[in-house]
C-alpha cells in the first residue's frame, strides 16, 4: 500500500458548504470541493456533459481531501464527527480506499516520535530513551484527534514551551488527544483544565492524561467555554486548538475566564483566514505579541 491515500468525504447540504470547508480545511487545505447548484449549460449541447452532472442534486455539496496512509484516517473521521455537529451541520462522512476496519490500526507504523525543540510526543507502544531535559510526552490519540503530527498541534506545543514557567493554571478549549495539557503540565504547570464538546475525545483525553501520569489535569465536556469551571478564579494561561470561526465566536467571552494580561496562545488557522482571526483579536481589546506558521497554517500568541 506505499503511496496509498484515502479519500475522505463529507456530504451535506449545499448552504453550509462555507462551514463544512472551515472544518475540514482544520485537517487539510487540499480539498475537492462537488457542488453543481450554480451549473448551467450556458448554450452547450448536453450531450456533451455527463449525466452524473446533469442530474446531480444541487442541494447537495461534497468536500473530499486526501488522506496519507501514514496519517490517522480514525482520528480525521473523528475530528470531523465532533466538529460539524458543533457548528449545527449534518452531514455524511464517507471513506474511499481503506478497509473500515483498519482505519484505527493502519496508520500506527507511521506514528514515529515527533521532537518539538525540549518536547517530544513518543508513540505511547513504543520504548524510547529520552535525551537529558528532554520532555516526553505518550500518546495513543485513539479516535480523538491530536497526535502531535499535525501542524497546529505543532504550533501550539512550539509557542508554550516559552510561555509555560511553572505554576500556572491552564484552560485547554478544545482538547481533542489531551496532548495540549498533557504538554503543559510536563512543562510545570500547576494545573489544567481541559474540555471538548466530544465525548469520545473526551474519554481519550483522560485515558491519555492517567498513561502520562499527569495528576494535575482534569478533562471534561463542554461547548467551548460553557461548562469551563471557575470556582478558583481565571486562569493565568489558555490554548485553542480549534478552527478560526469558532475562535472567533469565542473571543468575546474570553476576559471572564484568563487574567488581565495574561497569554492566550491560538491555532488552527489556515493562513487564509489569519487577517480575519487577527482583527477579530485586535477588535476585543487583545494584543497579538508573536505569530508562528507552518505549511499554511497559522499560530497566534495572544495577550488577553
Amino acid at each position: 500500500m506505499a503511496g496509498a491515500w484515502t479519500k475522505l468525504t463529507v456530504t451535506g447540504n449545499v448552504r453550509e458548504l462555507d462551514n463544512i470547508v472551515a472544518v475540514m480545511s482544520m485537517l487539510d487545505n487540499g480539498l475537492m470541493i462537488e457542488d453543481y447548484s450554480d451549473f448551467s449549460l450556458n448554450g452547450m449541447y448536453g450531450e456533451l456533459v455527463d449525466d452524473s452532472i446533469l442530474n446531480a442534486d444541487r442541494d447537495t455539496v461534497r468536500v473530499s481531501l486526501f488522506v496519507p496512509e501514514e496519517r490517522s484516517l480514525a482520528e480525521y473521521k473523528e475530528f470531523l464527527e465532533a466538529r460539524l455537529p458543533a457548528l449545527g451541520i449534518s452531514a455524511e462522512i464517507s471513506a474511499e480506499g481503506i478497509c473500515e476496519d483498519d482505519w484505527a490500526e493502519s496508520w500506527k507504523q507511521y506514528y514515529k516520535p515527533v521532537p518539538l525543540g525540549k518536547v517530544t510526543i513518543v508513540p505511547a507502544w513504543e520504548d524510547y530513551d529520552a535525551k537529558e531535559g528532554e520532555v516526553i510526552i505518550k500518546m495513543d490519540p485513539g479516535m480523538a484527534f491530536g497526535t502531535g503530527t499535525h501542524e497546529t498541534t505543532r504550533l501550539v506545543i512550539r509557542l508554550m514551551q516559552d510561555i509555560i514557567k511553572g505554576g500556572e493554571r491552564v484552560l485547554d478549549v478544545g482538547t481533542g488527544s489531551g496532548i495540549l495539557s498533557i504538554c503543559a503540565s510536563k512543562l510545570g504547570a500547576k494545573s489544567c483544565n481541559a474540555y471538548d464538546i466530544d465525548p469520545v475525545a473526551v474519554k481519550v483525553a483522560r485515558e491519555n492524561v492517567l498513561a502520562d501520569g499527569c495528576d494535575n489535569v482534569t478533562v471534561e465536556v463542554s461547548d467551548l467555554l460553557k461548562n469551563v469551571d471557575l470556582s478558583e478564579g481565571k486562569y493565568d494561561f489558555c490554548v485553542a486548538n480549534i478552527v478560526a470561526d469558532i475562535i472567533i465566536r469565542m473571543l468575546p467571552d474570553v476576559p471572564r475566564y484568563i487574567k488581565s494580561g495574561s497569554p492566550l496562545i491560538l491555532s488552527g488557522i489556515i493562513g487564509d483566514r489569519a487577517d480575519e482571526v487577527r482583527c477579530a483579536v485586535l477588535s476585543h481589546g487583545f494584543s497579538v505579541e508573536k505569530e508562528i506558521s507552518e505549511n499554511d497554517w497559522v499560530g497566534m500568541l495572544v495577550r488577553v
